[in-house]
């Protein structure tokens, strides 16, 4: 029997443009990923057995859950059966644009491989993750990373330096499907020139004041207190305040420690976190400390 605890981090998308519907049903993407130090846990046991046995526990009951899911694709592709079992501490809200059941799904995909002692290239951990979901490839990477197409499409870019961030969730569950519906109705042609235009500009200035989301608008209307929570953090210093992903956490990028301390005395309702950004560096590292048999 092994045993390991691993990580799972949330992401921030730091800018979300949003093009136009492909003729595959998706949406044709551009943003900015962004790994931050909130995070799941995952303990797992893993055991080689002569039947594959997949048990899972935890502080939160997910349909359909992603940990079950790429466990079973990753001992298929190793062409071993296992006992493993999964216990989830949850930290990252759920439903709200941070990506934490992708997370958990790579988290998996990392970790199974190392405790089987049966390696599995980077090309087709990323072939299985895209079988999860847009953002699971992402999260085997992790740092900052320009995403393309579907979501499906990364490409690693220089860390952004540390920042002091503050992630407001309202606790409210925006659903995706339905934001990308009301945001397609407002999507034209002449918009795709300006928006590239736009993107480009904050990869290439290292992530400045011209980011943006284009799901805001829409999202805003019917949640007008997301609004009211990007407003509150730009009036109480930030240099800049998002939503990420469809919603629905906001947050806010302040100059230092002091201003972010005072921002989030001013939330009382909803839950907030301090957090920073996690270079790929230190995140490969925590992944070294965590699996020291895979190294």
């Amino acid at each position: 029997m092994m045993e390991a605890r691993v990580p799972a981090f949330a992401k921030l998308n730091l800018d979300l443009r949003v093009l136009y519907k492909r003729p595959d049903g998706y949406h044709e993407l551009r943003s900015l990923f962004q790994t931050i130090s909130l995070a799941d846990e995952i303990r797992i046991r893993f055991r080689r057995s002569r039947r594959t046995r997949i048990g899972m526990a935890g502080n939160v009951d997910i349909p359909d859950n992603l940990i079950v899911r790429a466990a079973r694709l990753c001992l298929d592709e190793m062409r071993i059966s296992a006992a493993v079992d999964f216990e989830l501490e949850k930290r990252i809200p759920m439903g709200a644009g941070l990506g934490g059941g992708s997370s958990d799904a790579a988290a998996v995909l990392l970790a199974l491989p190392a405790m089987a002692a049966k390696p599995v290239p980077l090309d087709r951990l990323m072939h299985l993750a895209a079988q999860l979901g847009s953002d699971v490839p992402f999260f085997l990477l992790g740092g900052t990373a320009t995403v393309l197409g579907r979501g499906e499409e990364l490409y690693p870019v220089p860390d952004l330096r540390r920042r002091h961030v503050l992630l407001v969730s309202p606790g409210l569950h925006v659903s995706t499907p339905e934001a990308y519906r009301a945001l397609s109705a407002r999507l034209t042609p002449e918009s795709v020139q300006s928006k590239l235009a736009g993107f480009q500009d904050t990869v290439l200035s290292g992530y400045v004041t011209r980011a943006t989301n284009d799901f805001e608008p829409v999202v805003f209307e019917q949640y007008p207190q997301l609004k009211r929570i990007r407003n509150l953090l730009l009036r109480a210093g930030a240099t800049n305040a998002l939503m990420t992903g469809s919603g629905s956490s906001i947050f806010g990028i302040f100059p230092g420690k002091q201003e972010l301390d005072a921002a989030a005395g001013l939330f009382s309702k909803e839950r907030v976190y301090p957090v920073h950004f996690v270079t790929r560096a230190a995140y490969r590292s925590v992944w070294r400390r965590r699996l020291p048999f895979g190294q």
